[in-house]
């Protein structure tokens, strides 16, 4: 109980768990009470006045059985054929041909005549305006003091795609889209259980973003997720735009640099997550998941680590892990050696880069400092211009530049090799947000080796495998399973064992059910057959 007890550390003095409860207010509460009026003309009225009757309202008119109707709808949320093949149609042609004035019509509208798989039933105002404006199709009745909701959400959407950021040589090429509803179903494509769970619920005032949570009840830890419920309830602001709002909001420690949230666009990497019993954040307009709780070590593991052989996989995982140190630890440990620690440096090597230093009138920190801002802004510029062109100016900028200043003398040819293996190892850590902190920190490494040398470059580390050791995700210690040491879940950290030695899940997220393959399950010829 000792981790779930430092969950509820994080949250003191912010209110006990009742208050996550409580309704966050919108826009349309003032309207909240406000029932319809049961005429039909009133209320389109009404309708108009609050919305400030835009463009794209549409609101078509029309008679059933002699009783006054309407359709609302917004032009571009809703599919238009299925409107007036499932609504309109039935409702006002094939309604007055199939049958006799039905003797209560708002009963025979809702039970017969729409050819709508979804349909609801709402009694105040702000509901209707909700849902219409989420893409829904309301439809009011003359002397009816409620209203039926239609589903007909049809509006433009970019198709599945290969994903842009996570691009693997082996495995599925579907990446998640900016629709929701899309996100859940190449979910649920790939999980088949009736146990997998969405909860939906809107957070944002203004822009009531629709957030689903999934997870696999018969797997995931209660506790953990009701955690997230609760840390997502809390959530009161004006607008979701992207999944990045919420990380902001509900992660534990918001000052430190390392991301405790993973987030993904692979459909493939999402469902793993949550067959280890972990909970996927889906978020409205955005491709990428949340996934928590997350541990370090996670975020040198890629998709493809788990669909090639294990040693392949391995090989890759410890490249990655090599390349972080590095871009982590290199510029640091040149600039503490040249300053401090010559001899540490073997006397042939020393002379060359003595002498590839020798017209240059900055220390190694400067020096260092000058290149690595030059090469993160052509790394922005890269990103930021567009495609076709961001690559050549990344590239040639970073040769031209690097040439350039190498014969002008500001910096050595030694200080290039090192800044520029130190950009390639950035680019080998697969999460984008932990390859930024690591650049971040590095800058922070550079001072204290230009201060200190050798003795601020082991200061720096220890402070990092500190700071490391304190950093909880969702409660889940962030360095598990290494701090605190757990044997069994060695088997998929810095290397990976074969699958079929991988039978029960991480023991730190606290599973339900911690088997996840049949033990003594492994590949080979039968025992007691004779090969042929």
């Amino acid at each position: 109980m000792g981790l779930w007890v430092k969950i509820t550390k994080i949250f003191k003095g912010k209110g006990n768990s009742s208050s996550f409860k409580e309704e966050k207010p919108t826009r349309l509460s003032q309207y909240k009470e406000k029932k319809f009026s049961g005429k039909v003309e009133v209320d389109v009225g009404e309708i108009k006045k609050i919305l400030g009757n835009p463009s794209d309202l549409l609101i078509r008119e029309f008679s059933y059985y002699g009783v006054a109707a309407a359709a609302v709808m917004i032009d571009g949320l809703v599919d238009k054929m299925v409107v007036i093949d499932g609504i309109l149609k039935p409702l006002m042609v094939e309604a007055k041909i199939a049958r006799e004035k039905p003797a209560d019509p708002y009963k025979s509208l809702k039970e017969e005549m729409l050819a709508i798989a979804e349909i609801k039933e709402v009694q105040t105002l702000d509901e209707f305006l909700l849902a219409v404006l989420s893409g829904e199709v309301g439809l009011l009745l003359e002397n009816c003091s409620v209203a039926l909701l239609a589903s007909a959400k049809g509006w433009a959407s970019r198709s599945v795609t290969e994903p842009m950021n996570e691009v693997v040589v082996r495995g599925p090429q579907e990446g998640f889209t900016e629709t929701i509803r899309v996100n859940t179903t190449l979910i649920r494509r790939r999980v088949r259980s009736p146990y997998l769970r969405f909860e939906a619920l809107k957070i944002g005032r203004i822009s009531q973003t629709d957030v689903v949570i999934a997870y696999l009840e018969d797997i995931a830890n209660p506790q953990i997720v009701e955690e997230v419920r609760n840390r997502l309830s809390r959530i009161d602001v004006d607008a979701i735009l992207e999944s990045g709002y919420i990380e902001e909001f509900i992660e534990d420690d918001p000052f430190n640099i390392f991301p405790q949230i993973k987030h993904t666009e692979r459909p493939d990497k999402a469902v793993a997550d949550l067959l280890e019993g972990k909970v996927v954040i889906l978020t409205d307009g955005t491709p990428l998941a949340l996934i928590v709780p997350a541990t370090f070590p996670e975020f040198f593991q890629a998709a493809e680590d788990y669909y090639e052989k294990y040693f392949i996989g391995n090989f890759l995982r410890l490249i990655r892990v090599l390349a972080f140190f590095i871009a982590m630890f290199l510029p640091s440990l040149y600039i503490a050696i040249i300053t401090y620690h010559q001899e540490m440096i073997p006397t042939e090597l020393l002379i060359n880069i003595w002498a590839s230093r020798s017209g240059v009138p900055f220390p190694a920190f400067v020096e260092a400092l000058i290149m690595e801002i030059a090469f993160e802004a052509l790394r922005e510029a890269g990103v930021r211009l567009p495609r076709p062109v961001g690559q050549a100016v990344s590239i040639v900028g970073a040769l031209i530049i690097g040439q350039a200043a190498v014969e002008a003398g500001i910096v050595s040819t030694s200080m290039v090799i090192t800044v520029a293996i130190t950009g390639i190892a950035s680019f080998a850590i697969p999460a984008f947000n932990m390859a930024v902190a690591a650049r971040i920190y590095r800058f922070g490494m550079m001072v204290l080796a230009a201060t200190f040398g050798m003795f601020g470059l082991m200061m720096g580390f220890i402070l990092l495998v500190i700071m490391l050791c304190n950093t909880r995700s969702f409660g889940v210690p962030y360095l598990a399973p290494i701090a605190p040491l757990s044997i069994p879940d060695q088997r998929d950290v810095v290397v990976r064992l074969p699958r079929w030695l991988m039978v029960k899940r991480p023991k730190h997220f606290r599973p339900l059910d911690e088997r996840r393959i049949k033990e003594g399950l492994r590949p080979g010829f039968p025992k007691g057959e004779k090969r042929r």
